[in-house]
Parts: structure tokens; C-alpha cells; sequence
């Protein structure tokens, strides 16, 4: 009787566990010498500790260069990532999407250009770098569900580039998703949550924070290295949304980890826990 009880119990708490779904936005910085003491030769394994010790099933980042890609790939032997570099192929800054391969299984992924023309390398309006959006479809290997998920990273200058890309977004997801799966968007949008864009795509999706159960750590996402200043909790511009009647929100966190007076990066990453609600 006991070893039923304890079967039972123990195919309840997978069946639970199979619904769960943790997830992370993180611009890791890009890989410049001149950030001196914050150089990336000085904090990859942080930012990699980082993230092994949370243990996001799926993350996105923002900013990773090449060999940036390329050393979280080799030291996080639980993941597996994708996506192209917004001068093509491998060349420039990566949206890239890491995933735990063991949790959930990629079935087919893509990057597009936020611009006028999005399957080609371009840049797109008022902005002043060539931005992009990576995508993947997903199966949680356990419950069997599809999902989609979105990673970008919204220009920092162009006022009208990040309105467009914002629609964009939108307009491809709405084309892509005929099925209507579960589907998450984050990324570095560079605006804070009154923004124009964010409150399009809020009236769209719904953006975790608000939805969240549990909140730790709200406020600002960006601290520009600058670890003796208060967070200035309006430069919130890291975000993740999700679409509705598709997921609960459990957590939401911005995760503020330091180490000896620094940052990992110049910008906190955010996770949330989901359950799929069907």
C-alpha cells in the first residue's frame, strides 16, 4: 500500500513538474576592452555561474559576440543554442537562444531583421545599428507541449525603429503561430514599460511582472556597471511577455547578484517561472 501511495505521489509531483517552464532575459554586455575592470575576460565566468545556478530552462541573451556565444556554449554542457549575428551568419551581436536539450527539444528556429526587410541583413528606420529578433518552436519533452519563443534586442537610439519593431514583432508572430501554441517574447527592448511599444505589446500579450504571483526585486534592469549607485528603478527595459490564457506566472525576478563591489554584467537579467495552464 505504501509503495502505491508513494507511486502515485511521485507520478503527481512529475506531472507538476512537466507543466513548469523558468525562463531568463540577460544582455551579458558586449565584449569590449575598454570596459576595463568590467571586461568580459574578467566576468564570463560569472555570468556563466550565474546561470548555472539559477538553472533557466530556456534563456535568451543580448550582445553576445561571437566568442561570447561561443564560451557560454562550451562551458554550459546542459544547453544547446542557436541564432545568427545581426551582420549575418556568424558576424556581429547575438539575440542567441540557449536551451537545456535533455528538457526540451528544438524543432525549428529562425532569425529576422527589424527592419523594412526582415529576412534580409538590414537595418530598419530611424535606428543606428542593425538589430535582430530570434525565434524558436519548442517541445517540453515531459508534457509534450509545443511553444514558441522570441528573443530581440530593440535599438537604443531610433524612437520610430523601436515603434516598428514592436509591430513587426507582432505582424511575424501572428503569421507564424497558426496554431496558436504557448509563446514568450523577451529581450533588451531599451524602453521602459509606459513606452509606446511596450504598451502596444502589452495589449497584446501580458507582460509577466503584472501577472506574476511572486515578485522579487522589481524596478530597474540596467545598471551600467555602476555598483556603488542606487538602481535608477526607471531604467526597467528588460522585459518578458507571454501570451494570454497560456501560462501562470509563478515568479518574477530581477536578479541583482554581485560579486567583490561588481556586476556580471551591465544589465540584471530577469527570470520568470511559468506553468502551462493547458
Amino acid at each position: 500500500m505504501k509503495k502505491r501511495v508513494v507511486f502515485v505521489l511521485l507520478m503527481v509531483f512529475n506531472q507538476i513538474h512537466s507543466q513548469e517552464l523558468k525562463v531568463m532575459t540577460y544582455n551579458i554586455r558586449l565584449d569590449l576592452a575598454s570596459d576595463g575592470e568590467n571586461s568580459w575576460s574578467k566576468r564570463k565566468e560569472r555570468v556563466a555561474d550565474l546561470i548555472r545556478f539559477y538553472e533557466p530552462d530556456i534563456f535568451g541573451i543580448q550582445e553576445g559576440l561571437p566568442q561570447q556565444v561561443n564560451y557560454l556554449d562550451s562551458i554550459l554542457v546542459d544547453y544547446k543554442v542557436f541564432g545568427d549575428g545581426r551582420e549575418g551568419g556568424n558576424k556581429g551581436e547575438h539575440s542567441s537562444i540557449f536551451y537545456k536539450h535533455n528538457q526540451v527539444e528544438l524543432i525549428e528556429q529562425n532569425t529576422f531583421w527589424l527592419s523594412e526587410t526582415p529576412n534580409q541583413v538590414s537595418k530598419g528606420w530611424d535606428a543606428a545599428l542593425n538589430r535582430i529578433c530570434t525565434f524558436g518552436l519548442f517541445k517540453n519533452k515531459e508534457s509534450k507541449h509545443l511553444f514558441w519563443v522570441f528573443n530581440t534586442h530593440f535599438d537604443h537610439m531610433g524612437e520610430i525603429a523601436r515603434v516598428k519593431s514592436a509591430r513587426l514583432i507582432h505582424q511575424k508572430i501572428t503569421q507564424i503561430n497558426t496554431k496558436n501554441y504557448p509563446l514568450i517574447i523577451m529581450g533588451d527592448f531599451n524602453l521602459e514599460p509606459d513606452a509606446e511599444p511596450i504598451l502596444f505589446l502589452s495589449n497584446h500579450y501580458l507582460h509577466s511582472k503584472k501577472e506574476a504571483q511572486l515578485i522579487y526585486q522589481s524596478g530597474g534592469t540596467f545598471n551600467g556597471f555602476a555598483f556603488h549607485k542606487p538602481i535608477d528603478s526607471s531604467k526597467e527595459i528588460d522585459h518578458i511577455f507571454i501570451t494570454k490564457k497560456a501560462f501562470e506566472v509563478k515568479k518574477y525576478a530581477v536578479l541583482t547578484d554581485s560579486y567583490s563591489c561588481k556586476y556580471p554584467s551591465d544589465h540584471f537579467p530577469v527570470i520568470v517561472e511559468l506553468n502551462f495552464l493547458k
